[in-house]
């Protein structure tokens, strides 16, 4: 569906119906938008190289989500059908910037290493279908409860691939997460031991172990499905 359908859809009783917020359990199982419906995967597979930068993002996409999910439900009825992509799009940057503000405040460290991924949450398509198809289309709480769950289905899909891929590619397990949580993290890193290898921690095994998680998530999902 193009923009200027989305923006132009009549408001509503049957615009209400077609509401389809999503649950912690469906967002962390069975419809979780990184692993089953592939989206957001740019900063999925670029952010995951350690389990603390992959909780940092994680974090800030949370942060986004319910503040622009909570604040696009309460405007929602005074927003022109044309003026309503616009509208949506200043609100998620503007939580956005407030990620960014809070992690240079906080975790400066992390917020030096993925910077990038965290300025274009704005663009992020996951955010932008749950504001469009549910915060749109519902009251506060149910906006709220939408962001809520999908943050918490991206974060555990980001979480996840973050920790295979420091364990696999580097030999530790919550190594830096002092930058992150403060100084009393710093006894949270587990040393494995070994190496690890090279091609877990570049880019190209970051597509190889994505792809793995994802095949083996939906084969779960499946067979649950048949059974």
């Amino acid at each position: 569906m193009h923009a200027t359908e989305l923006a132009t859809e009549p408001k509503g009783a049957a615009n209400l119906a077609k509401v389809d917020a999503l649950t912690v359990a469906e967002a962390c199982g069975p419809r979780n938008p990184a692993f089953v419906q592939l989206l957001g995967l740019c900063p999925l597979l670029a952010v995951s190289a350690t389990t603390a930068n992959a909780i940092g993002l994680a974090l800030a996409t949370l942060l986004v989500l319910i503040g622009s999910n909570v604040t696009i439900s309460l405007i929602r009825g005074a927003l022109p059908a044309a003026a309503r992509l616009p509208a949506q799009m200043l609100v998620i940057a503007g939580f956005t910037t407030c990620a960014m503000l809070l992690m240079q405040a906080f975790a400066f460290d992390v917020y030096e290493r993925i910077a990038l991924f965290v300025q274009i949450i704005v663009t992020n398509c996951i955010i932008l279908a749950r504001a469009e198809q549910v915060a749109s289309r519902t009251s506060v709480g149910t906006a709220a409860r939408d962001g809520l769950a999908t943050g918490l289905g991206f974060a555990l899909a980001l979480v996840s691939l973050g920790m295979v891929r420091e364990v696999l590619g580097q030999g530790t397990l919550f190594a830096g997460m002092e930058q992150l949580a403060g100084e009393s993290a710093r006894g949270w890193a587990i040393d494995l031991g070994g190496r690890g290898l090279l091609l877990v921690a570049l880019p190209p095994g970051a597509f190889i172990i994505a792809a793995l998680l994802i095949a083996l998530v939906n084969r779960l999902f499946r067979r649950n499905q048949e059974s």
